[in-house]
């Protein structure tokens, strides 16, 4: 995504979208209008912050948007998420056979911070063991046709996952078309349930076969595609890249972390914990954010170096509570933001917090629209050889001493603590 200086913001911007809202595939050799660089204004005369987003031809009053789980699991939550003011729904992903997909219950399990099990503890962590949707595909069509006809302006996104099956995927991606949608984002990175089947992160993880679908499905679609990244593989930004050379638009990322939340220390059973027993799940919330920040900030300088962060749009997730969490996500080059957990936790009316939060933060830096900062902070990622090199020619210049620890033998055990703080940067 694009590297911006404070100083100098230029680089690529989306199209504009057309006064319906229209979707559109992407066009090979479009390319976008070049962004004007934000303006300071006087504190008199500061204009609100506008939040409104134009992502591969489709306009978005905010970057919010619903990421695909229970917050979009029917037509009642999904109308909820609408009138509250979401910039866009991803529902919950559904396949052609429902009949397939049997969940549990108890299906999730939270850490909370200090003590965990104690209620009096913040919610940092949330497991899932739930699977995509066990609603037949056709009802969840007409529902998305619904929406659509009572909502024409706001942007809906299908979730879909198939097995690897040519001819399934492409029944799957024409059926959800006709219902109205406006993208498709493809789910190819649930950690857990139906592995077997070549579902979801079992194709995110292997490169070959992920090519193989991505042909399948963009040969196909004649909406926008977004691919759905795992983060339990050792480099995402390969993944990512395949997605992009084969014909999508955009990627989202993260889905959830594979891991344990833990184990009972009374019944000494796992827990999410079904008739005694468990199975490993998708791990967010909270205390996943600064390991999405990571996976995130890969994609965009790949999206950067490799596409000239063309056409190409990056949705991040992972942990999104505040609209800081979200400026966080755009400084480091995404277009929209997706948060399933926090509603599962705080409800659909976080997003007006969201959107308070992320215009004061624009505010405090005259920032006047997403673009005005989005990928700001991407340039300032370098490696340790280079940190090394930068702060051995800064102390050359200013002829100052190094602040903390010169070198591993100044390490004293009396003083271990108070010589970690002097090499802490905030």
């Amino acid at each position: 995504m694009a590297s911006l200086g404070l100083k100098q913001l230029g680089g690529a911007h989306r199209p504009a979208a057309d006064p319906a809202g229209l979707r559109c595939r992407r066009r090979p050799g479009l390319s976008p209008p070049g962004r004007v660089g934000f303006r300071v204004l006087a504190s008199g005369d500061r204009a609100e912050p506008d939040l409104s987003v134009t992502v591969n031809g489709l306009h978005m009053p905010n970057p919010f948007v619903i990421g695909s789980g229970p917050p979009g699991t029917n037509y009642t939550v999904m109308k909820r998420a609408f009138d509250e003011g979401w910039g866009a729904v991803i529902a919950k992903t559904v396949s052609l056979e429902a009949d397939k997909v049997i969940n549990v219950t108890p299906r999730y399990a939270r850490l909370r911070a200090g003590v965990n099990g104690s209620a009096k503890g913040q919610i940092i962590g949330w497991e899932n063991i739930e699977l995509i949707s066990d609603r037949p595909l056709e009802t969840m069509l007409k529902e998305f046709k619904q929406l659509k006809e009572e909502y024409p302006d706001r942007i809906l996104i299908a979730s879909i996952m198939e097995e690897y099956n040519k001819a399934a995927w492409e029944e799957l991606i024409d059926r959800v078309e006709q219902s109205g949608v406006d993208a498709i984002e493809i789910n190819f990175s649930c950690p857990h349930g139906m592995p077997e089947r070549k579902m979801g992160a079992a194709v995110g993880q292997d490169c070959a076969l992920l090519e193989e679908v991505c042909g399948w499905i963009n040969a196909k679609a004649t909406i926008p595609v977004w691919a759905k990244m795992t983060p339990n593989i050792t480099d995402i930004t390969q993944p990512a890249r395949v997605a992009l050379n084969s014909g999508c638009e955009g990627v989202s990322a993260i889905n959830t972390i594979m891991s344990v939340m833990g184990i009972n220390l009374e019944t000494l059973r796992p827990e999410p914990c079904v008739e005694g027993y468990s199975t490993p799940g998708g791990y967010s919330s909270k205390a996943v954010h600064p390991i999405a920040l990571a996976k995130v900030m890969s994609i965009a300088k790949m999206m950067k170096s490799e596409f000239d962060d063309k056409d190409h749009t990056l949705s991040a997730i992972g942990g999104v509570e505040t609209g800081g969490d979200a400026a966080e996500f755009i400084l480091l080059g995404a277009d929209t933001v997706q948060v399933c957990t926090g509603v599962m936790m705080q409800g659909y009316g976080l997003v007006k917090k969201l959107c308070a939060e992320l215009k004061d933060f624009m505010k405090t830096h005259n920032f006047s629209t997403i673009e005005d900062f989005r990928g700001s902070s991407l340039q300032y990622f370098t490696t340790h050889t280079d940190l090394v090199q930068r702060q051995q020619e800064a102390i050359r210049q200013r002829k100052a001493v190094r602040k903390g620890l010169q070198s591993d033998k100044d390490w004293t055990g009396d003083g271990f603590v108070k010589e970690s703080e002097s090499m802490v940067s905030n």
